[in-house]
């Protein structure tokens, strides 16, 4: 099994991307990071109301993190035959980078830091897919949820065991990023705008995790 698909590193990236949403949704304006769902409908409500200001507070985000789909493609095709830097290890650091520099950025710059925040989520999302072969999102609830509950559906009907495996790994990741979420919600009040420094250390952390296994990545 590869490093990048083990249940540890993927909680870890959960983890952080509850984190980072509830960064976003606290101290920077009541923005979604990774929900961009929920951008989605605020955005088309305040287009509808005539609020085109506030509907761009929205669409901003949107947009980057499209970029950022897009940009972890395209290093994926540029360097995954790459011997010496493996391409997940470099969407790593750029991500490192990008929200350390969030950290600095202060609360008249909010909608630059939203946009940053949601193109680092969506390069992570892109990045890291699978956890144990199980297809998954590190930054969203919605798929793991139908995902597990599709496959203890099958467990109960079925009793098979990988069934209920597999199950266990969705509900444990978003078991991850709930605890991630409540966790940035209370340390937000503490640290304010460095509080998205924390994600950048629990990225450190997988990044060390994929260097120490490095033939598996």
């Amino acid at each position: 099994m590869q490093t990048s698909e083990s249940f540890t590193l993927s909680a870890l990236l959960s983890f952080s991307g509850g984190l980072q949403d509830a960064y976003t949704y606290n101290i920077r304006g009541r923005v979604f990071a990774n929900a961009q769902t929920g951008n989605v409908v605020l955005m088309s409500q305040n287009f509808m109301l005539g609020k085109f200001g506030a509907g761009l507070h929205y669409l901003c985000p949107l947009v980057s993190f499209a970029l950022g789909i897009f940009i972890a493609e395209r290093i994926e095709n540029r360097f995954k035959d790459s011997k010496s830097l493996h391409w997940r290890q470099i969407i790593i650091l750029i991500e490192m980078i990008v929200l350390t520099a969030v950290g600095f950025l202060p609360s008249e710059l909010d909608m630059p830091a939203n946009m940053l925040v949601s193109f680092a989520c969506a390069m992570q999302v892109q990045t890291f897919r699978t956890v144990r072969g199980y297809g998954y999102a590190s930054t969203m609830c919605i798929g793991n949820l139908r995902s597990g509950t599709e496959s203890f559906s099958q467990y109960l009907r079925d009793r098979n065991r990988d069934a209920l495996f597999k199950s266990l790994h969705f509900f444990g990741i978003i078991l991850f990023f709930a605890i991630g979420a409540g966790f940035g919600g209370v340390v937000s009040s503490i640290f304010g705008i460095r509080t998205i420094w924390i994600s950048a250390v629990l990225l450190l952390l997988a990044a060390v995790m994929m260097i120490r296994k490095k033939v598996d990545i």
